[in-house]
C-alpha cells in the first residue's frame, strides 16, 4: 500500500507544480476558453490543464519502473501501450484546445488511441460474470475500443464546472484504487503489484494535484487534454482489472461479489455516463447532432435549481462517493450491510439536491462547459 500512496503523491506534486507552467504557456498561446452563452465562468481561462497531468503520471510511472516491487507490472509493455495511449489522446485534445476541431477528427483520434493501446495488449478478453470471453480477437478489438471511447467523452461531456471532473475522478477513482488492492492482495499474499492498481493510483494523484488550481473559482480549465486523458486511463484501468482479476478468489459471504468488477468501473464514471447518455438522447430527440453544445447537462440543472456554483460540485462529489464506494464495499462487506449504507447515502444526497440552501451573493464566478459537446 505504501509504494502505491507514494506513486500517488509523486503524481500529485508533480501534477500541481506543472500546472502552472501549463497554465502559462496557455496564455502565451492565447489557447483561452472564451465566455459563451452557455458558459458560467466570466472571463477567458486558460486550458491545457491536461498536460501537467500528462507530464504527473509519466512521472510517476517511470519513477515506479524503477522500484523492485514493480518489477513485475512493467515485465511486459502494457504499462507502457497505456501510458503512449494517453499521451496520444492528451495531444489530440491539446490540439482541440488550440484549433477546435471537429468531432469527427476528434472521434478518429480517440478510435486511434485507444486502437493503439487494445493493440498493444489492453484489450478486453473476458468478463468475470459467468465466465463470458469474447469469442475473437477481433471483436475483442472492437469492444475494448468502443469501451474507451465511450469513456473519453463520459469524462468530456460532464467536465462543465470547476474542479467537477477532476474532483468526480478522484473520488471514484479512490473507490476502485481500494477494490483493487484488495483483489491483488487476495490474489497473490506475496506480491501486491498490479497494473490496475499502479495506474488508477497515478490518475487519483494527478486529479489530487491538479484540483487546487481548478477548484472554483479555477485559475486554468483541464480543456479536453486533461478530459480525453482521464477518461482513457480510467478506462485503461477497468479493462485490465475485469479482463485479468478472478473475483471468486475474494473471501466474502456476500451473494454479489462477482459483478463488483464490471459495477466498479459503471459506477466510477457513472454521473458522466448518465450526463452523456442524456445528452445524446435529448439532442438526437430535437433533431440535433449529439455533440452540439447546449446548457441542459446535470450540473446546469442543479445551477438552475438554485444551487451555488461550488455547492453543485460537492452535491456531484456526494453522489459519485455513494456509488463508487458503495459498489467497492461489496468486496469487503455482506451485500445486506452495503445496500443500507447505499440507501442512507443516496438519502442525504437526494436531500442535499433537492433542497437548495440559501447561496451568498459573490462577485466571483467561474467554471467550464464541455468544449467538444
Amino acid at each position: 500500500m505504501r509504494i502505491y500512496l507514494l506513486l500517488m503523491a509523486i503524481a500529485a506534486a508533480v501534477t500541481y507544480l506543472a500546472t502552472p507552467l501549463a497554465r502559462t504557456l496557455a496564455k502565451r498561446s492565447h489557447v483561452l476558453t472564451p465566455v459563451r452563452g452557455r458558459d458560467v465562468h466570466t472571463a477567458p481561462t486558460p486550458r491545457l490543464g491536461g498536460v501537467a497531468m500528462l507530464i504527473g503520471m509519466t512521472v510517476a510511472m517511470l519513477v515506479a519502473s524503477r522500484m523492485a516491487f514493480m518489477s513485475g507490472v512493467f515485465a511486459d509493455n502494457l504499462p507502457w501501450a497505456i501510458l503512449g495511449s494517453a499521451g496520444l489522446v492528451c495531444l489530440l485534445g491539446a490540439a482541440d484546445d488550440i484549433w477546435d476541431l471537429d468531432w469527427m477528427t476528434k472521434l478518429a483520434g480517440q478510435v486511434l488511441a485507444a486502437g493503439v493501446m487494445a493493440w498493444q495488449g489492453v484489450q478486453l478478453i473476458t468478463f468475470p460474470i459467468f465466465g463470458l470471453t469474447i469469442g475473437s480477437s477481433r471483436l475483442s478489438l472492437v469492444v475494448t475500443v468502443l469501451v474507451v471511447v465511450v469513456a473519453i467523452n463520459a469524462v468530456n461531456f460532464v467536465d462543465g464546472l470547476d474542479g467537477l471532473a477532476a474532483g468526480l475522478i478522484a473520488i471514484g477513482g479512490l473507490a476502485f484504487f481500494v477494490y483493487t488492492y484488495i483483489l491483488t492482495r487476495n490474489d497473490n499474499p506475496t506480491d501486491y503489484s498490479n497494473l490496475a492498481t499502479m495506474v488508477i493510483a497515478c490518475v487519483v494523484g494527478v486529479c489530487l494535484g491538479f484540483l487546487p488550481h481548478n477548484f472554483f473559482p479555477a485559475r486554468i480549465f483541464m480543456g479536453d487534454s486533461g478530459a480525453m486523458f482521464l477518461g482513457l486511463t480510467v478506462a485503461a484501468a477497468a479493462i485490465v482489472v475485469t479482463g485479468q482479476i478472478n473475483p471468486a478468489i475474494l473471501q466474502t459471504s456476500q451473494a454479489l461479489p462477482a459483478f463488483v468488477p464490471i459495477l466498479l468501473p459503471v459506477a466510477v464514471i457513472i454521473l458522466p455516463l448518465l450526463d452523456m447518455a442524456l445528452a445524446v438522447i435529448r439532442r438526437t430527440l430535437s433533431g440535433k447532432s449529439p455533440f452540439q453544445a447546449d446548457r441542459k447537462h446535470l450540473h446546469h440543472r442543479l445551477l438552475d435549481h438554485g444551487h451555488s456554483h461550488r455547492r453543485a460540485v460537492v452535491i456531484m462529489y456526494v453522489w459519485t462517493f455513494v456509488f463508487a464506494f458503495s459498489a467497492a464495499a461489496l468486496a469487503v462487506f455482506p451485500t445486506a450491510w452495503v445496500v443500507v449504507g447505499a440507501a442512507v447515502g443516496a438519502a442525504v444526497a437526494s436531500v442535499i439536491t433537492v433542497v437548495p440552501l440559501p447561496v451568498r451573493t459573490s462577485g466571483v464566478t467561474g467554471g467550464k462547459t464541455p468544449q467538444p459537446q
